[in-house]
């Protein structure tokens, strides 16, 4: 749900309108902390809904236990993200990377200290993370009130509390794009569990699937940077240089995702073993990699374009595009490969190729048929109608 911050924190900075970059951000802390409250009682509850979808008694009782020990990472976790959102989109990069590496350094160390050296096993872990999170949070917003971010950041303001349904609405709407995508791979892992000979199935996809989440936290890169430079070009004013910019992204994470893809088919022979002893999940994983090189290519562009889509606002038409592309295309066609023609866990992957092929190609058009000037038209709207200049002359009237 932060990621509304992306559209409306990047084109407000592109238009000069700094002052409501902390305001935008304390609007996102308020409905995303108010989110949590209902997400709590699944962690709350957490044992006894496991419980009730067929898991084990002591699968659900630890993971219980564990969700309970990690209620205040899902707080912390809702002031963390939007601090992200509004300092990417003043590309403050450089703090958030050491932060985060400061913060690994000290988990790593206290993760070992707790878990292993003291014995305090799952607990020293939640702790951790925990500790982890709310490090991270202090820390970038002790940087945030240093005066690093200038009139980006005035402290708090009641102006926070001011339109928060228009805030909602593209808040879900980023939801539900965002959630669709990534529900739509683990989807794919549950229903190999039902293919035959199952283990191997899970095990070899599962690996494959790791390997593309790998891919796509460099994609994830492109994401943040495209989605902030179209925000910032529209915001100000300048549809060419968005336009431009688009183009250039585009290519850059398609050679990439070109390159990769090439380098996972040479080495085919020699990389399943580095994830699995068996024989059987390695030939598996061997068979598979043509088609995990076409999911490596394909999301090394699709990410890039939902970037694109983010940065312009446009949330709530991808996640019907996602809905019709991924559940209506995709997974039922990988059911009916993988399972009525007998194909297995390729008939699944094939499906999922052809449901995000689909959406990219959607996006894609999206793009190109674009009028980046009337994009801009409409961004300068927007950051008018939440919170710019004409909010303001309002409550100076």
């Amino acid at each position: 749900m932060g990621s509304a911050l992306e559209t409306l924190c990047g084109q407000a900075y592109g238009a000069g309108q700094l002052d409501m970059l902390g305001v935008y951000m304390q609007r996102s802390w308020i409905i995303l902390l108010t989110t949590c409250i209902p997400l709590m009682f699944l962690y709350i509850f957490a044992t006894q809904l496991l419980r009730l979808i067929g898991q084990t008694p002591d699968i659900s009782k630890w993971a219980g236990m564990f969700s309970i020990w990690m209620i205040p990472q899902l707080f912390a976790y809702a002031l963390n993200f939007p601090i992200q959102k509004f300092l990417q989109s003043q590309s403050k990069i450089i703090v958030m990377a050491a932060i985060s590496a400061v913060a690994v350094l000290l988990h790593l160390f206290f993760s070992w200290l707790l878990m292993l050296k003291l014995g305090w096993g799952l607990v020293g872990g939640a702790v951790m993370l925990n500790a982890s999170w709310w490090f991270v949070v202090v820390a970038q917003f002790l940087y945030i009130l240093g005066g690093t971010c200038g009139e980006a950041w005035n402290g708090f303001s009641f102006k926070a509390f001011q339109n928060l349904w228009g805030f909602v609405k593209l808040s879900l709407a980023s939801a539900i794009m965002l959630c669709l995508e990534f529900w739509y791979m683990m989807v794919l892992i549950l229903f190999a569990g039902y293919l035959k000979d199952a283990e191997i199935a899970v095990d070899a996809l599962s690996i494959c699937m790791n390997i593309v989440g790998w891919m796509i936290m460099v994609s994830l890169g492109f994401n943040a940077a495209i989605s902030v430079r179209v925000s910032n070009e529209l915001g100000a004013g300048r549809p060419r240089t968005a336009k431009f910019s688009v183009l250039v992204v585009a290519i850059t994470s398609i050679f990439f995702g070109t390159f990769l893809a090439l380098v996972l088919f040479v080495a085919r022979k020699q990389y399943p073993a580095l994830f699995s002893a068996s024989e059987e999940v390695q030939k598996l994983v061997y068979e598979l990699t043509p088609l995990l090189a076409a999911s490596v290519i394909l999301n090394s562009l699709q990410p890039t374009l939902s970037g694109v889509a983010v940065g312009a606002g446009w949330q709530a038409f991808v996640a019907y595009v996602n809905i019709v592309c991924y559940y209506v295309v995709g997974i039922p066609l990988g059911l009916i490969l993988g399972f009525k023609f007998n194909l297995g866990v390729k008939g699944i992957w094939y499906g999922m190729l052809a449901g995000t092929g689909a959406q990219t190609c959607v996006l894609l058009w999206m793009v190109i048929r674009t009028n980046w000037n009337k994009e801009a038209s409409i961004a300068g709207t927007r950051i008018k109608e939440w919170g710019g200049r004409k909010e303001t002359e309002t409550a100076n009237t």
